[in-house]
C-alpha cells in the first residue's frame, strides 16, 4: 500500500493528495485496501464492532418497525440496505420479516466489498439481491437503510491556521507519508463551510464531507416514495465547536484500539470520522428527503419495541439463549450502552405532509 501512494503521490503536480483521496486508496483501492481484501473487518477477530454485530435483535427490531411502518404508510415490502457488512443485521431483518408478515420482503444489498459481498452470499444466498449501483432500483418505494456507512466515506480535512484557513494534504517525505497544509482554495470546501455557518477558532480542525452530500443526493434520486433511516455517530453544529473536538474526529481503527494518526497503516486499519448531523438533515431537505426524527438510538430501539423481546426465564445459566438475548437487549438500552453513541435519523419521500 506504501508503495501505491507514493507512485500516486509523486504523479500528483503539487507532489500531495486530499485527505480524501488518501481515504479512497486506503480503504477502496480494489486490491489493497482495507475494505476490500479479504479478512474480518467487524466484530470480535475484526477491528470495531457495530450494533448489528452485538445480537441479532438489532435487526429484528428494525424489522419491527418498519412493518409498522408498511401497514401506517401504506409503503411496500421492500428494502435497500447500503453498506451491509458481514450481512448478519439483514439475516435478523429477514427471519424477523417473515415471522411478523406472509407476504416476503424484497431486499437489496449494495455493497461495495467484495469481501463482505461473499460474506452476504453465503449467509443469506437468494434471500437478498446484491446490486452494482442505486441506479438499478430506480424508481425506489421503500425503505432505504444503511448503519455505520456514512462515517466510513472519505473526507477533506481542514484546519485554521494563524487566522487563514487551510486544506490538511497528504505528502511524502523520507518515504513516510506526513500531513502538509496549504491555503484552502477549493471552492465546493469553501462553499460547505460558507453554507453551513462554521467558523472555525484558532488551531481548530474539522471534517469537510462532500461525499456525505453526493451520497444524499445519489439515494434521493433513486427514492420515489418511502423512508431513508441512517444510524451512525456523530455530532451536531453546536457540539462541533466544543473544545473536546477542537482537533476534528478523523481516526483510525485497529484491533478494537482508536489510532489517532489516521496516516498510521494505510490499508491495515479502518478510518472513519463523526458524521455532521445537521448538516446532514439540512443536505437531505435540500433534496426534498424530509426530516421527521432523529432519535438516540437506544430511544429509537425502544419506539420499535425491543422491550417485547426481553424474555422471562429462572434458568441460572448465564451462557444460555435467553440469557444472552437479555444482556444483548440492556447492552442496546442502557444509557451507559453502546447505543449511547449513536443516533438514528428518519427521512422521508413523496409522504405528504402526514
Amino acid at each position: 500500500m506504501l508503495e501505491l501512494l507514493t507512485e500516486i503521490i509523486s504523479r500528483s503536480p503539487s507532489g500531495r493528495i486530499t485527505a480524501e483521496q488518501y481515504m479512497d486508496i486506503a480503504l477502496y483501492d480494489e486490491n489493497k485496501g482495507y475494505y476490500m481484501v479479504p479478512g474480518p473487518k467487524v466484530g470480535r477477530n475484526g477491528d470495531f464492532i457495530t450494533t448489528a454485530n452485538i445480537s441479532d435483535i438489532y435487526g429484528r427490531a428494525v424489522a419491527m418497525w418498519y412493518y409498522r411502518q408498511t401497514k401506517e404508510r401504506g409503503l411496500p415490502s421492500c428494502v435497500c440496505e447500503i453498506g451491509a457488512g458481514d450481512g448478519r443485521f439483514a439475516s435478523a431483518f429477514i427471519d424477523e420479516w417473515n415471522k411478523l408478515s406472509v407476504e416476503p420482503v424484497t431486499y437489496f444489498i449494495k455493497e461495495e466489498s467484495p469481501y463482505h459481498k461473499s460474506l452476504q452470499s453465503s449467509l443469506l444466498g437468494a434471500s437478498v439481491q446484491q446490486i452494482d449501483s442505486l441506479g438499478e432500483l430506480m424508481p425506489f418505494c421503500g425503505l432505504i437503510f444503511s448503519n455505520e456507512l456514512f462515517d466510513a466515506l472519505p473526507v477533506r480535512l481542514v484546519e485554521k491556521q494563524q487566522g487563514n484557513m487551510m486544506e490538511i494534504m497528504v505528502a511524502m517525505e523520507n518515504g513516510k507519508l506526513k500531513e502538509e497544509a496549504v491555503t484552502l482554495e477549493d471552492s465546493a470546501v469553501l462553499a460547505y463551510i460558507r453554507d453551513n455557518g462554521l467558523k472555525l477558532k484558532e488551531n481548530q480542525r474539522l471534517e469537510i464531507p462532500l461525499r456525505m452530500i453526493d451520497l444524499i443526493s445519489s439515494i434521493s434520486a433513486v427514492l420515489q416514495k418511502g423512508i431513508v433511516l441512517t444510524v451512525d455517530y456523530g455530532y451536531t453544529d453546536e457540539e462541533l465547536m466544543e473544545p473536546a473536538r477542537k482537533r476534528g474526529s478523523l481516526r483510525g481503527y485497529s484491533n478494537h484500539k482508536l489510532i489517532e494518526d489516521f496516516l498510521s497503516s494505510p490499508g491495515k486499519m479502518d478510518i472513519t470520522s463523526h458524521v455532521h448531523f445537521d448538516s446532514f438533515i439540512r443536505e437531505g431537505e435540500k433534496r426534498d428527503l424530509k426530516f421527521e426524527e432523529k432519535y438516540r438510538q437506544d430511544g429509537f430501539l425502544l419506539s420499535c419495541g425491543i422491550l417485547k423481546a426481553l424474555q422471562n426465564h429462572n434458568d441460572p445459566d448465564p451462557f444460555s439463549a435467553a440469557s444472552r438475548r437479555n444482556r444483548a437487549i440492556r447492552q442496546l438500552i442502557m444509557p451507559s450502552g453502546m447505543s449511547a453513541a449513536f443516533h438514528s435519523i428518519v427521512q422521508t419521500k413523496g409522504l405528504g405532509a402526514g
